[in-house]
């Protein structure tokens, strides 16, 4: 099992009138995850890649990319609400799916451990993102490459519980 794991930062801005972090804004910080590991960082101006790029960043992003993104769906479980703080939360992700021309991204949303029993886990998720040709607008298929690169992150997905 492989998950990655991102430190992200909440902004105060990210909490509602109710105390905790918004449910539209813990999107947000899935994205913001989601785009630290699978988007390459711009290279420096001699060419280097900056230092804690991740092997897993592997589609080009910004202007002139051939390869944008889009999200076909996205599903969400709120297991408790997560209060503003100062610590990041941390976000675990992995593939629950490679598909021909899309991904299945799984989240877990949680502490960082701080016993021998684990961590609270806020929040579990799942986003499909579909790639697609900027030239065209239609889907293209994963490479060969991405899917080697991808293929060590991929375990069963996200159970998202349901209603009787």
């Amino acid at each position: 099992m492989a998950r990655i794991t991102v430190p992200v930062q909440l902004r105060w801005s990210d909490m509602d009138a109710y105390a905790h972090v918004n449910n539209v804004e813990m999107l947000r910080l899935l994205e913001e995850a989601r785009i630290e590991v699978f988007w390459r960082h711009p290279e420096g101006p001699d060419g280097t890649v900056p230092d804690g790029a991740r092997p897993t960043a592997v589609l080009d992003a910004g202007p002139g990319a051939l390869t944008s993104t889009l999200v076909a769906r996205q599903e969400i479980q709120y297991v408790r609400p997560l209060p503003y703080r100062r610590a990041p939360v941390v976000i675990e992700l992995w593939l629950g799916h490679l598909g021909g021309a899309s991904l299945d991204v799984c989240y877990e949303v949680r502490d960082a451990p701080t016993t021998v029993e684990g961590s609270v886990v806020f929040a579990v998720a799942t986003t499909t993102i579909v790639l697609v040709d900027t030239a065209t607008g239609a889907p293209r298929r994963l490479t060969a490459d991405e899917r080697a690169v991808w293929t060590p992150y991929l375990e069963d997905p996200v159970v998202i519980r349901r209603r009787a």
